[in-house]
Parts: C-alpha cells; sequence; structure tokens
C-alpha cells in the first residue's frame, strides 16, 4: 500500500512548502478537501479528483507569480488557452461524475474557483488602471510600481513566509506626498502596508490580502546633523538628531559615532533596516542593555493615520533611559489635516506608568501591542505609517574595549551563568559602561564559520562550546583595562579563555562574526524559524539547559528514523546489491549471517536509545538495564556506581557523558560488516539512507542580546519537507512553553506579525483589538494582522529544492545551476549598502535581495512553461534581461552576504543563458564596444578609435550642447526615472546626451607612435642609462583601457618603469584580457581569448627566459581580476600579479612636497590595488590626506553606452558623493573647491568621471599620470617618445 508521505503533493507546478490539502482549503474550502481524500478511495471518480489536481496546479503557481499574471494579462491569446485548458478538463471532470453527488459537489466549487480566477485578470487591469488615475498629481507615475520584481521582493520579509502577493508598490519620492497616497489608496479600496528595509522575522509586513498597497518608505532619507534640543516639558537638553523613516539604520550609528555619540537603536539588520520599521517593532540590538530600544529613545515621530491625516506625538519629561524605570510617562499628541498644516482640535496627553512597557523583570518585551494607546510604536504598521522621528543620542565614554570570551568546556551549563556574573561585575564596577554583551552558541560558532582565537595547546583544534563578545567602554582607561582583565579572570574560572581587541578596527573585526549570524540556515536553502524570547537573566541557564534538551530528543529521534530506514533496507533481499562472484549455497549463507549480524546491531541500538528516549528524565541507575558506555565521569567511574549517582540521564547527556554516536554505534560495525569492494553497493546505500534521513533532523540555534536576555531561538528548516515544517511547529511549541515557565517573553524585538499570534495572550489580544476597531476599524491599515484569524494557516514559503528536483527532470543543467547559484540567499538585507543598484533615491531598487526574489520566480515561470502547451513566454526573457541588465557585476555583494553569494557571478551566468539562447537584447553600444575590444589588426583598431572614441565622444558632447536647454534632455540634479520594462530608443538617446564627456584622447595611442604594433614581436623597453643586473624585468600588461582608450595611462606607467630602472615586457600586439566577454555573458569568446592570451605568454616566458620576470603589472582592476584566473606563477615562476602604483609605492615614489593640489579618490568596483587599502596607497603617493569618494561611477565597463539610462541613476547617486567628497576636503583643508583634483585607477572610470565635469567642475586624472606629470616634468609625453625613438625599443621575434 502507497505510503500517505507519498501523497502529500500530486498538484503539479507546487514548488513550494504547501502540500495539496493547503492548495484546495485555498480555492475549494475545507470541506471540499475531505470529498477529495473521500473521492481517492474510489477509482473512476478518484482519477478524476485527481484531474482537478491539474487545474489547482495552473491557478496556484499563476496566482503565485507576477511573471507569469503579467503575461498572461498583456497576451489575451495565452489567457485564452489557459482558461480553454481548464475548462476542458473541468467537463472531463464532468464527464466523469457517475452520479456521485460528492463529486458533482467538488465540481461546482472547481467550477467557481475557475471563474474567479479568469474573471482576476481583467479585475485586476480595471483596478490598475483606477490607481494610476488616482496617483496622478500626488507622486510621480513611475513610483506607482506594478512591475512582477517589484510586487515579489515586497511580498516577503527576511522570513520569505508568503500569503498574497501586493497588487501595487507605491515609493513616494517626499514625506509631503505620504497623507495623499495613503487617501488615493483608500479610494481604490486597497489596505495598506508601510514597508522599509524589509528586514523583519515575522512577517509582519506580509501581504495577506492580494487588494495591497504597500508603501515603501525608502526614499524618505532626510537626515539632520546633530542638534542639541531642549526636550519637551522638561529641563534636559540632550543631542538628538532628526531622521526620516527612510533612513537606513546604520546612517544614524555611523553620524552619532562620529561625533562621539551613541545611537541606542542597533539592531543586528542595521545594515538594511529602517528607522520607520525600527519605531513600529520597537527594534533594539546590543546597546538596548545599556540603553533601551526604539521607544526608550524617541523623543517625538509623525505618522499618517488611518484616516488618511497627520499625527505627531512628543514624549513629554524623558528620562533619557530606559522607560520602565520612569514612574509616570507622559505623550502629547497633535493632530492635523492632510496638509500637515492645519491643527484638528486640542493636543491630546497620554499618560501611563512606566511599568506597563515591559512585563516586569525583563530587559525587552515586544507583546503589548495596545501598549496604552501609544500610535504607531510597537504597532507593526496596523495602526498608520510612520514617516519621521527624532532621537535622543547618549554619549560614549572616551575609550572602549571588545572582549572575546571561548568557553570550551563539554558542560555548558557551567558556562552560560558567566553571563550574569560578567553583567553584574561590570555594572557594580564605578565608571565602567557595558554597551554591549552579546552570545552565540556551538552551532552558531559552526555556522559562521568561526576562527578561535585560542592558540593553547589544550584546546588545539578546539572550536569554542560558547562565545560571549562584550564593549566595555570608560573615560578612564586605566580603570577601564582592570575591569576589562578581571572579566577575563571571571571568564576563566568557567574553563574560557579570553581575548582583547583595543584598536577600533580590531574591535570591528571581533564583531564581524555575530554579524553573520543569518548563515545558520545556510544548508536548509535559507529558510529557518526565526524566534526571539525574553528571559530573566537568572534563569538563562535553564532555559539553555531546556533548549539543549530538546536538541538531545530531536536527535535522538531522528536517529532512531534513521535506524528504522536501516532496518527495513537491511530485512529487504539485499544480495541483489552484492558484486559477487560466488553464488554458491554456502556463500549466501555466508552472506545472511552477514544481513544477520547487521540486523542485530541496528535492533540493539534502536533499542537501546529508545529506551533512554523514554527514561530521560529518570535516575542514572536506569541505564543498568542496557548497555551504555559512560566514559571519564565525574560522578560514574564505573557500573557500580551508577546506582548512588545524584544525576539523571539527560544530565549525563548534557555533559556529554553520554553520548549517541551514530559512528560509533552504526556506520563503523556496519561498514565492517559489508567490508570488502564486492559491498561497495550496500554500504553506498547505506549512506544514502543515513544521509536523507539526517537532512530531516531539527535542531535549535541559540545567540543573545545576552545583557537583557533576549535570546533568539533559531530552528533551520527545508522548506520542502512537510513533515519537518510539522515538527518543527511542535518544537516552537515547546519553546515558547518553556520561555512562559521561566516568566518570559515570546518576543523581546521582532514582533509578533504571522509567526507568534497563537501564542500572544488572550488578554493582550483582547486590548489590541479594541484599540485598532477604535482607530482602524476598516482594516486600512495592515488588515487582518494582530488580528484573530491572523496566523501561518494561509501562509508559504517557495522552496528551490523542489525547483532544483524539477530541473534536473527537465534537464536544463544552466537554470538548475542558476537556482543553486541564488538558493540559499537569507534575504537579510547585508548587500543593499554597497549594491551600486540599490539606490532607491534614483528610483533604483536592484538590490540582490530583491535581484535573487525576483530570479527565483523568474526561475519558476521558465519551468512551469516548459510543461505547458502555451510555450515559451518571450517576455520572460525581457524580465531577465531586466534583471541582468541592472548590475555592474561590481562583485562588492559577496563580502557582507553571510553565505557567500556573489550576484555580479549570478548576472553573469543569466547574460551567458541569454547570449546562448539568442534571448540577450541587442545593444548597439555594447556591440560597438566589443568590436573595439576584439580587434587585434592595428588599422582595425585605429579606425574603430576614430570612429567611436573621438568622433562618437564628440557627437555625444555636441548632442549634449545642443539638446541641454530643450526638454529632451533632462536635469541630471532631479530625480532619474525608472529603468524598469521595455526600452524606448528615445529615452536612451536622451540618457546618452545627458552628461557630456569631458576628455581628451590622443591623437595616436603609444603603440602607434612607438611602433609596437606588431603581433610577432615582443617589445622590451630598458634604461641605458639605470640599467644595471639587479634591475627589476617586469612584465606589463597594459590592457584595452590604457592603450586603446586613454593610452596616456600606459604610456605614464612604461615612463615610471623607465625612470624606476625596471625592464618593461610588453605583450606583442593589441590585447584583451577576456573579462568584458565574459562578464557580458560572452563565456565562449571570453574563455577563447583567456586560453589564447595564455598559450602567448607561456611563448613569451619561453622566448625570454633569459630574463628573470619575477612581477606582472597591470594599470586596470578589470585586467588584474581576469588574470588572477592565468596562474602567472606558472608562467613567470616565482612572479607576483599587482598593481603599477602599488608597485611604484614599494619603489619610494610620492609627489614632491610642492604639489599644490587637494585630492579625491575613486576607487574602481574592480579596483586593481589588492594589497592594502587603496585609499592609503592613493595618501602615500601624493602625500596628501585623500579622501576616499565613494559609488560607482556610472560607467561600468560598457553599462554607460549600452544602459545609459541605468547608468544616469548611478551617477545621480556618484555626483552627490563627489559634491560631499569636496565639501569635505574644502572643510579639512579650507582650499578652494576649484583646487580639487579626482584620481582614479581605472580607464573606464576615468572616462566615466569626467561626465561630472560640468557640474563639479572637478578635473579627472590617473594616479600614475598624475605622477608623471609632477615627476617628469612638462610635456613628458612627447619627451619621453622621442628619448625612447632615438634609444630605439628591442623587439624580440616569438
Amino acid at each position: 500500500m502507497r505510503d500517505m508521505s507519498d501523497r502529500i503533493r500530486e498538484i503539479p507546478y507546487n514548488y513550494t512548502s504547501f502540500s495539496d490539502r493547503e492548495i484546495v482549503i485555498r480555492y475549494l474550502g475545507r470541506e471540499n478537501w475531505e470529498l477529495i481524500e473521500k473521492l481517492r478511495a474510489t477509482r473512476r471518480t478518484g482519477r478524476s479528483a485527481r484531474m482537478l489536481f491539474e487545474i489547482l496546479g495552473d491557478m496556484w503557481v499563476v496566482h503565485r507569480n507576477p511573471y507569469l499574471q503579467d503575461d498572461l494579462s498583456q497576451n489575451s491569446d495565452r489567457l485564452k488557452l489557459l482558461i480553454s485548458a481548464l475548462e476542458h478538463r473541468l467537463e472531463q471532470f464532468k464527464q466523469r461524475l457517475n452520479n456521485n453527488k460528492d463529486a458533482e459537489q467538488l465540481l461546482q466549487a472547481a467550477h467557481q474557483a475557475v471563474s474567479r480566477f479568469s474573471e482576476s485578470f481583467d479585475a485586476d487591469k480595471q483596478l490598475r488602471h483606477k490607481v494610476r488615475r488616482a496617483m496622478t498629481g500626488i507622486t510621480r507615475k513611475d513610483n506607482v510600481d506594478f512591475g512582477g520584481l517589484a510586487r515579489v521582493s515586497h511580498a516577503t520579509d527576511a522570513t520569505d513566509w508568503r500569503v498574497e502577493m501586493p497588487f501595487v508598490v507605491i515609493s513616494p519620492d517626499y514625506e509631503e506626498e505620504v497623507a495623499k497616497t495613503v487617501k488615493a489608496c483608500l479610494e481604490c479600496g486597497l489596505t495598506i502596508i508601510p514597508r522599509g528595509g524589509g528586514t523583519g522575522y515575522t512577517g509582519s509586513a506580509v501581504p495577506l490580502h492580494a487588494r495591497t498597497a504597500i508603501i515603501n518608505t525608502e526614499k524618505l532619507e532626510k537626515i539632520s546633523g546633530i542638534e542639541q534640543k531642549k526636550l519637551p516639558d522638561s529641563d534636559l537638553a540632550a543631542a538628538t538628531v532628526f531622521t526620516e523613516a527612510g533612513v537606513v539604520t546604520r546612517r544614524v550609528s555611523d553620524l552619532a559615532n562620529k561625533n562621539g555619540l551613541a545611537f541606542a537603536v542597533d539592531p543586528t539588520s542595521q545594515d538594511a533596516s529602517t528607522i520607520g520599521g525600527n519605531i513600529a517593532m520597537n527594534a533594539g540590538g546590543k546597546k538596548a542593555v545599556l540603553w533601551g530600544t526604539t521607544l526608550d529613545n524617541l523623543v517625538s515621530w509623525r505618522m499618517v493615520t488611518p484616516d488618511a491625516k497627520w499625527l505627531e506625538v512628543e514624549r513629554l519629561n524623558h528620562n533619557l533611559g530606559k522607560i520602565h524605570q520612569q514612574a509616570n510617562v507622559r505623550f502629547r499628541l497633535n493632530r492635523y489635516e492632510a496638509d500637515g498644516k492645519t491643527r484638528i482640535g486640542h493636543p491630546e496627553i497620554l499618560e501611563m506608568p512606566g511599568e506597563v512597557f515591559r512585563k516586569a523583570g525583563l530587559g525587552k518585551d515586544v507583546t503589548d501591542k495596545f501598549l496604552s494607546g501609544l500610535p504607531g510604536v510597537q504597532k507593526e504598521g496596523c495602526d498608520g505609517l510612520i514617516t519621521s522621528a527624532r532621537f535622543v543620542l547618549h554619549r560614549m565614554p572616551s575609550f572602549g574595549r571588545t572582549v572575546c570570551l571561548e568557553f570550551f568546556g563539554n558542560d555548558i551549563s557551567n558556562a552560560v551563568p558567566a553571563i550574569v556574573e560578567i553583567k553584574d561585575f561590570v555594572e557594580n564596577s564605578d565608571d565602567v559602561l557595558l554597551p554591549g554583551l552579546e552570545h552565540l552558541d556551538e552551532r552558531y560558532i559552526k555556522a559562521v564559520k568561526y576562527s578561535a582565537k585560542s592558540s593553547s595547546a589544550e584546546h588545539a583544534g578546539q572550536l569554542p562550546k560558547m562565545v560571549l563578545l562584550a564593549d566595555i567602554v570608560s573615560d578612564n582607561e586605566e580603570h577601564l583595562d582592570q575591569v576589562v582583565q578581571q572579566v577575563v579572570e571571571l571568564a576563566r574560572k568557567r574553563d574560557a579563555e579570553g581575548f582583547i581587541a583595543t584598536s577600533p578596527e580590531a574591535r570591528q573585526r571581533f564583531w564581524l562574526d555575530r554579524a553573520r549570524t543569518a548563515a545558520i540556515s545556510a544548508h536548509t536553502n535559507a529558510f529557518k524559524i526565526n524566534e526571539d524570547v525574553v528571559i530573566p537573566l537568572g534563569k538563562l541557564a535553564e532555559y539553555n539547559r531546556g533548549i539543549e534538551t530538546l536538541n538531545i530528543k530531536q536527535s535522538i529521534k531522528n536517529k532512531l528514523q534513521i535506524k528504522q530506514d536501516l532496518l527495513e533496507f537491511l530485512q529487504t533481499d539485499i544480495n541483489r546489491l552484492c558484486e559477487c562472484e560466488d553464488h554458491s549455497e554456502e556463500n549466501l549463507a555466508f552472506l545472511k549471517n552477514k544481513q544477520n549480524n547487521a540486523i542485530e546491531t541496528v535492533t540493539r541500538s534502536l533499542n537501546k536509545w529508545q529506551f533512554i528516549l523514554e527514561h530521560i528524565n529518570d535516575p542514572v541507575s536506569a541505564l543498568s538495564s542496557v548497555d551504555a558506555e559512560i566514559p571519564d565521569n565525574r560522578d560514574i567511574r564505573d557500573k557500580g556506581e551508577i546506582a548512588n549517582s545524584p544525576q539523571t540521564i539527560i544530565d549525563l547527556m548534557l555533559n556529554r557523558s553520554l553520548r549517541h554516536s551514530y559512528s560509533d554505534e552504526i556506520a563503523q560495525p556496519l561498514n565492517s560488516i559489508f567490508s570488502g569492494h564486492e559491498f561497495a553497493v550496500i554500504r553506498k546505500r547505506l549512506v544514502e539512507i543515513h544521509a536523507k534521513r539526517r537532512a530531516s533532523r531539527l535542531f535549535i540555534a541559540l545567540h543573545m542580546h545576552a545583557g537583557d536576555g533576549n535570546v533568539h531561538t533559531n530552528i533551520p528548516v527545508h522548506s520542502h519537507d512537510y513533515h519537518m515544517l510539522h515538527e518543527a511547529d511542535r518544537l516552537v511549541d515547546s519553546i515558547m512553553e518553556l520561555a512562559l515557565s521561566l516568566d518570559g517573553s515570546i518576543s523581546g524585538e521582532h514582533g509578533i506579525g504571522l509567526t507568534k499570534f497563537q501564542y500572544l495572550d488572550e488578554n493582550k489580544i483582547k486590548d489590541f483589538v479594541a484599540y485598532k476597531n477604535k482607530v482602524d476599524p476598516e482594516g486600512h491599515f495592515n488588515k487582518g494582522k494582530l488580528m484573530p484569524g491572523s496566523g501561518l494557516d494561509d501562509a508559504y514559503t517557495p522552496s528551490l529544492q523542489l525547483v532544483q528536483q524539477e530541473a534536473l527532470i527537465l534537464e536544463e543543467s544552466e537554470l538548475g545551476a542558476l537556482n543553486d547559484d541564488i538558493k540559499h540567499c537569507l534575504r537579510c538585507g547585508k548587500c543593499k549598502p554597497v549594491c551600486m543598484t540599490h539606490v532607491p533615491r534614483a528610483n533604483l531598487s536592484y538590490s540582490p535581495r530583491n535581484k535573487i526574489l525576483g530570479t527565483g520566480l523568474i526561475i519558476e515561470a521558465f519551468l512551469y512553461e516548459e510543461q505547458t502547451r502555451r510555450g515559451l513566454a518571450i517576455q520572460h526573457f525581457d524580465e531577465m534581461n531586466d534583471v541582468a541588465d541592472h548590475c555592474t557585476v561590481c562583485h562588492k555583494c559577496l563580502n557582507p552576504c553571510p553565505v557567500n553569494i556573489d550576484f555580479g557571478d549570478v548576472t553573469i551566468r543569466m547574460r551567458k543563458i541569454l547570449s546562448e539562447r539568442g534571448q540577450k537584447r541587442f545593444n548597439l553600444g555594447t556591440w560597438s564596444a566589443m568590436k573595439l575590444l576584439n580587434a587585434t589588426d592595428p588599422r582595425l583598431v585605429k579606425s574603430l578609435r576614430q570612429l567611436m572614441l573621438k568622433w562618437g565622444f564628440k557627437g555625444i558632447n555636441l548632442g549634449h550642447d545642443l539638446l541641454k536647454k530643450t526638454p529632451l534632455v533632462k536635469d541630471t540634479s532631479k530625480l532619474p526615472d525608472a529603468t524598469t520594462g521595455k526600452l524606448k530608443v528615445n529615452d536612451q538617446l536622451s540618457a546618452l546626451v545627458s552628461r557630456p564627456i569631458r576628455v581628451e584622447l590622443p591623437k595616436r595611442s603609444y603603440r602607434t607612435e612607438l611602433g609596437l604594433e606588431n603581433k610577432t614581436q615582443v617589445p622590451i623597453i630598458s634604461n641605458p642609462d639605470k640599467n644595471n643586473e639587479d634591475a627589476d624585468a617586469v612584465f606589463y600588461f597594459p590592457g584595452c583601457g590604457s592603450e586603446r582608450l586613454f593610452s596616456d595611462v600606459g604610456l605614464a606607467t612604461i615612463a615610471m618603469l623607465y625612470d624606476s630602472g625596471a625592464t618593461t615586457v610588453l605583450p606583442p600586439g593589441y590585447l584583451c584580457c577576456g573579462y568584458p566577454q565574459s562578464s557580458a555573458g560572452l563565456a565562449a569568446q571570453g574563455q577563447k581569448i583567456t586560453t589564447e592570451n595564455r598559450v602567448l605568454f607561456h611563448r613569451i616566458a619561453n622566448t625570454l627566459n633569459y630574463m628573470d620576470i619575477k612581477t606582472v603589472l597591470v594599470s586596470c582592476g578589470t585586467c588584474i581580476d581576469q588574470l588572477m584566473k592565468y596562474e602567472f606563477e606558472k608562467i613567470f615562476p616565482g612572479s607576483r600579479l599587482m598593481d603599477i602604483h602599488e608597485y611604484l609605492l614599494e619603489k619610494g615614489y610620492r609627489l614632491p612636497d610642492t604639489a599644490e593640489k587637494e585630492y579625491l579618490y575613486h576607487d574602481p568596483c574592480h579596483s586593481p590595488i589588492k594589497s592594502q587599502p587603496p585609499i592609503n596607497v592613493a595618501r602615500q603617493l601624493t602625500g596628501k590626506q585623500v579622501e576616499l569618494s565613494d559609488r560607482c561611477c556610472g560607467e561600468a565597463g560598457t553599462l554607460g553606452t549600452s544602459r545609459p539610462d541605468i547608468a544616469n541613476q548611478l551617477r545621480f547617486r556618484k555626483s552627490a558623493e563627489l559634491q560631499k567628497g569636496m565639501e569635505l576636503i574644502s572643510q579639512n583643508t579650507g582650499t578652494d573647491k576649484n583646487n580639487i583634483k579626482l584620481l582614479t585607477s581605472c580607464p573606464a572610470c576615468q572616462q566615466g568621471l569626467s561626465r561630472y565635469a560640468d557640474e563639479t567642475g572637478l578635473k579627472t586624472d590617473y594616479i600614475v599620470v598624475e605622477l608623471a606629470n609632477h615627476l617628469l616634468g612638462d610635456n613628458w609625453q612627447k619627451s619621453f617618445t622621442e628619448k625612447l625613438k632615438s634609444a630605439g625599443i628591442e623587439q624580440v621575434l616569438l
């Protein structure tokens, strides 16, 4: 008989955590699911019932995939084909009814579901038109986004739970637009969810209704400087900061730090979370131990209420500390009309005792959603939309230390009490503060790939079982060091080692591991159940014991299941798997004996551990009846002492005296039984059985804001494993029961959302429902959330594991590989701050996080349509092109990613897929650039250089000069338009000429000038005046940018090497490194260039074997990235690959003290300087305090010409960075802005930066060219080339 587990997912195209049950209930209702179960038992109608699954599969995949919806909505013929197929299946079902009343009822429900599905497309079109019309005149039209990428990236948060796709995403440009936007949405019948960074862990921003408008606040990014303000209704003045809701938390922290202050709101997600979300959730972080959470630090905030009017809330008589420690707390509420100016009525005063804000005895508690009727805070976006706020900042003492404590003892119960000891000790020490105390357990230590700091022989090769990180600060450095040393001594008494970081850089390094905790779920394709509970500090050890007990039980259960699976296998005819040559009766008996031994081994272990599981809380004496080894236990030396032991069985397992070792009890004995090559297949099968079942093992991992008892309790889960998901739910029940039994709280900072509502206290629910019905009875904001009936019943999560299985079935290896590239994304948003294509203010919201969510559904759309008669929609290729276009391939997202996803590599793969399928968008700019880069014939290079660079640049400049005063060229200081969707030629041309290219290219390249274009001869340049036996021999690879584009860069490099006395070997003729081709998706062409170059360089090495070339130099970042793959150490043995600027620094070069300019340095996305921070190299070479100018210049290889519209979005942000850098230099040095020069170390960047000359007045140059200008004299180019011509250049025939 078929096992029911095999029938969980029979509905096709279901790549989600839902089983058939949830999908049927979603479309047909619970009663009809019961009917289907009943009909499955019959034969004729059973097959018909399963036929319905095809219908449900089609509707379900379209329902959850906005790319499929858009295709069907925009292509009526394809929609008709789908609806016709659904109706055809219904007709087939009708013909099989066989007078079955139950089946008739099921058919009727299916007809209604298909009708609703069919009618939804027209209804959506009409509503979209209504929304666009309502929003006209309120905000720009491209701030109203119905696109697939916008919708899917706002359908979930860091949990990846989803219920419905939002109907529309609206991103107001200014705070003043928000009230009118809210009103327009309400008039269109939409419920509203406010949204910031999307970093929530409980699903608070997940839409529960299809008619939902997400209002994204990321463009609301105004932030003041530090302002000393007298606090409302108080004699106190304090340092404060004003910030709009969309400001990323890290920006506020950085501003405070630069001014010697602390911003107390510092959640782990601060690189992506926004201020509005922090307020709505009452977020905390590590500093909450000292200064409380968001609410404790708010001075005032502004929000739009459910009636589309304004509300300002001020805290009166602020205590500048934790709010629950103030006896009486008061707030003043002022209401205004939609214009934000006209006051409504008189101010209202809210007054409540401070103790109501948190459960007694806890440092955090965000479970009271009513919160005495205080608007906005802790309401999770259910009573309005927060738009701005003012916070108090705290003075940070002058000196700080970060202490890392590594606990190695097996008995973790001995380590956990150190948390309370350290906190009490520091708090009782005078003039010392503890602004952070964080904890990682053993599982997190492994997940973040922690590198132990201990070097002691005792702990060699071990990872600690627990790590504590503490920030300790004081104005008295000597006293601080004494306290820190005493903290280390306290920890040593608990089998720990302590390490102290003093410098800012070292302290930051200590905290890096804490920032990567999201990696705990990497092995489950980035899905986890994330619970944050708060436990009284004195009961943390009890909580830890309870969690470890649950872990031990889960481990035993999982291993028992593995043993059951092994027994099922071993009790089958395993002889067929034996690769034996002898099949005699005697040999069969021998095999049978092995089989019986194996069964006995597994059965004995299974029975023993089943007994232990059932008696785990019994005294140790219970172990007398089973064979359990207890090594090295201080209380039990032999079996004879078991009866007298005071311990229980779980005590032994917690201190690891008793271990359940699958390897010792099962794997090794079975491998011994089935040793030999003839049993290799059996051994392989045993390993597979173990691996399959072990993958479903649940465990609980802990990390804590230990100072206030806020414990993050995480359970990684495979979303495709239905039983594992539901077992995890039961495990969460146990966790919540444990937390509440210890007088704890079910949430300290993550909120309630969807995931915790079922655990919320009935009285708290009742209070919030009454509040919600009073302020928002129609459910205008976050409809259904935090209300009876909400929860995870309707929530699903995509399963990329199921997509992977489908990809294998379809033999779509490249799509499968693309799926593998992205499947571990945690949606944490840590990529956002460094991503060049995430600039919300410039209408650019293409962070890797968002693009990965979109890519996952594009893959799903491809896989679905490959299996339908309608075939692939060309539109999906356009959508993939759109994602692939919006990436500069800078690879900067790799470093902050906890699971090491490099979306630059993902983009390259996408472009490769598109190119190989012939679906990559043709672009004249890219095509022309590739023609120039691929050219090797000198005549063709000259012609293309003349046509594309000289005439092309002149054409762009002429177009700009002619059109800049017309509406055809948009003012670059204004917000750029969105670039999602179809490309318009006019828009591209307008964007191309919006900024001129102010560069003067040499009339002839240095290769032409010096006669070095012969690709059969290797040029060797040496300085006869400085030639000696000890002089360096270097191989210089100029690349395209340093000789075809800005040949002065290549010439300056050669000139400086000449001046240093080095002998310079150049490649023969014009060569490209192959990077541009590879990054454009032209993988075969890129590989061909790379291979040919490597072969050529080996020939050069063989030809010049008399030269000791130890250094390979480049003057371009993409070149060095590509050349790292060439393995130059094998071409020129013992050689190193480095940038020209690092080499010149090594040789002692720097600008003369007479240099009058001040400098900004633009570090390229592909920085060629690898051995140290590039800004340090720039400062040492110039001898100036060079300031770094961040962000992409907008050129990004060929992006500036292939997608000038996207480039202009990048330039909008870069222009602001340049202006900020100039202002900073002017303030610091007193120099005039006209005396500032911009330096870089990338040819493409030099071209891109020249586009800012008109608006900033900055002249751009290469560092090496600037060195040559100052050190080699005026008109050095002419004098150097003439010197080389007269002396002659050695050219060796290959």
